[in-house]
């Protein structure tokens, strides 16, 4: 449309400087030509349409990517309630090998060979579950460091989005189970007592060393430890609120919300810097909205 209307607009230019004395139309008319001042005119009015609808464009397209987004996200849902009805009721695992020595081979969205590598989606526990038989990729995606190296890569492939391995992925906020075993055990469905207040996948990323790269964990504010939250020892915020400042957040329940990030007043440098890259929480600055409870 903007271009249309500057064609338009150039077109009438153009033609009326044709000459400076004008020219005889069809009808025996003089056609005056436009001046200087009038040609002035129309490029100001160009102008400022363009600072009008430019912006509009803008957001009308982030705007879309939004809404595929939060589409995305709202399959990873579906498919690890599909998997969970097939599995005795148990969501899927987040990283079944997260404590061993040779670790980062296995995530919920897919598997690899070496650590080098790009996760393979299509060799995930969630393929089965999946149009296409992988996780799509978040619109604004684009914003992560691309490198295979294993210090800056250890998530790629995860489209951009996290899971919430603390509680559902895992049985961390049990004191009874061992570390070690909780990374292999799971919630399920029937432990969600709030499946409208409990995240399960959001958009997520991780600064390293000044860089955004891709997270596959959405982290609560607190690590737990024997089942109780560490609030002296917080986590580095993996939630990435870069659709215009908000995060897609999906629910147990299904549903899909954009949350904006809650301001700290204790803020400290670290958090400081993170805030910088819209990496942060929502809401309540506890383990409300994570837990089971």
């Amino acid at each position: 449309m903007i271009l249309l209307i500057f064609r338009i607009m150039l077109s009438l230019c153009l033609n009326g400087l044709k000459s400076k004395t004008g020219e005889i139309n069809m009808f025996g008319e003089n056609k005056k030509a436009f001046t200087l001042v009038e040609l002035l005119v129309v490029i100001s009015i160009i102008a400022l349409l363009l600072s009008v609808l430019l912006p509009a464009l803008s957001a009308a397209r982030s705007q879309t990517r939004t809404v595929v987004c939060k589409s995305n996200i709202r399959q990873l849902v579906l498919a690890n309630t599909g998997y969970a009805v097939e599995n005795n009721n148990y969501y899927v695992p987040a990283a079944i090998d997260i404590d061993r020595p040779d670790a980062g081979l296995h995530r919920w969205h897919g598997t690899r060979a070496n650590q080098n590598e790009t996760f393979n989606p299509l060799k995930g526990p969630l393929v089965k579950y999946l149009a296409d038989g992988k996780v799509k990729q978040c619109l604004e995606k684009r914003v992560f460091t691309q490198t295979d190296k294993w210090d800056a890569s250890f998530e790629k492939g995860c489209g951009g989005y996290g899971y919430n391995m603390d509680y559902i992925g895992s049985k961390l906020g049990h004191a009874e189970i061992h570390w070690t075993m909780a990374y292999k055990l799971t919630a399920k469905t029937t432990d969600i007592t709030r499946t409208a207040q409990t995240l399960m996948f959001a958009d997520c990323a991780f600064l390293k060393e000044g860089n955004l790269i891709e997270y596959s964990f959405a982290r609560p504010p607190f690590p737990i430890y024997n089942g109780q939250p560490l609030t002296f020892a917080p986590y580095r915020p993996s939630i990435h609120f870069r659709h215009r400042n908000k995060a897609a957040i999906a629910w147990v329940d299904g549903h899909v919300s954009s949350e904006i990030m809650t301001k700290r007043e204790d803020k400290n440098l670290y958090d400081a810097k993170s805030a910088s890259f819209k990496l942060g929480w929502f809401g309540p600055l506890d383990n409300s909205l994570f837990d089971l409870k």
